[in-house]
């Protein structure tokens, strides 16, 4: 069964990009069903259109009501969105509890909506008494006013999780893991140049060195190029070392000539 996203009602919206703004969010996490209830500077408005940044479907789609009571007639379940506490006796949801209330009304084949205030004001308690249930979001006590777009924002990411919570698949998919073959190949290059140049020391401690390595090493889960290019690591080091121990030779030769 396709579940009916919740309808975003705006209440009195006042500025054209704030609309548009909504539209964006609106249109990452699905939802499209967008009312405005006498919207300040009249509808439409082509400010809205460039704040949605290529989100025009709400916006196309959008509808106009005179009074919150027309915009939500249809709806079986509304919410309303404040942070300001009120006289009325409305269960009171956080946002995640809000939306498994409105998927379990969808399940059933219902309409819903969620309700959000003029920018300035907020909604009105005669607004509020329309509703089924009180929105709040869990913000500081210390500074309760939220952008317009960021309230919707965060309801429709909380409709969207109820949806698909799983993480997105990789952008792009990544090399397949090299074989054991070839990381024992590494490991045994890599602890034959650590043992030449000593660093297996005490001697008794070499295994649960050697053990420490290949843990750490295995972790990074290198593919096939990735062993090859620290494979070459290992090889460009070894090979300078051996031109430091051959300068060093050298210096102390010349330092014996010159003491004779």
């Amino acid at each position: 069964m396709t579940l009916t996203a919740p309808a975003i009602i705006l209440d009195r919206p006042q500025l054209a990009q704030n609309i548009g703004a909504v539209a964006r969010a609106m249109a990452n996490f699905g939802l499209s069903d967008l009312r405005l209830v006498a919207p300040r500077d009249g509808w439409p408005q082509e400010r809205a259109w460039a704040a949605a940044s290529g989100a025009e479907w709400p916006l196309n789609a959008a509808r106009v009501y005179e009074t919150v009571a027309e915009a939500i007639a249809d709806l079986a379940l509304v919410q309303a969105t404040t942070a300001r506490p009120r006289e009325l006796q409305l269960p009171v949801l956080t946002p995640r509890e809000a939306v498994e209330q409105a998927h379990a009304e969808a399940g059933q084949g219902l309409r819903t909506g969620l309700l959000f205030g003029a920018e300035r004001a907020g909604l009105e308690t005669a607004d509020i008494a329309l509703c089924q249930a009180v929105v709040t979001l869990p913000v500081d006590p210390r500074f309760r006013s939220l952008n317009l777009a960021q309230a919707v924002i965060i309801l429709a990411y909380e409709w969207r999780m109820r949806l698909d919570a799983g993480a997105p698949a990789s952008f792009r998919p990544g090399p397949e893991p090299a074989d054991a073959a070839s990381l024992m190949g590494l490991y045994g290059h890599l602890e034959d140049e650590l043992e030449a140049a000593g660093f297996f020391h005490p001697p008794e401690k070499k295994p649960s060195m050697v053990q420490n390595l290949r843990s750490a090493l295995g972790r990074a889960r290198f593919s096939e190029q990735e062993v090859r290019t620290f494979r070459g690591v290992i090889t460009a080091l070894s090979r300078g070392r051996g031109r430091v121990l051959e300068k060093i030779a050298r210096q102390k030769a010349e330092a014996g000539r010159n003491a004779t």
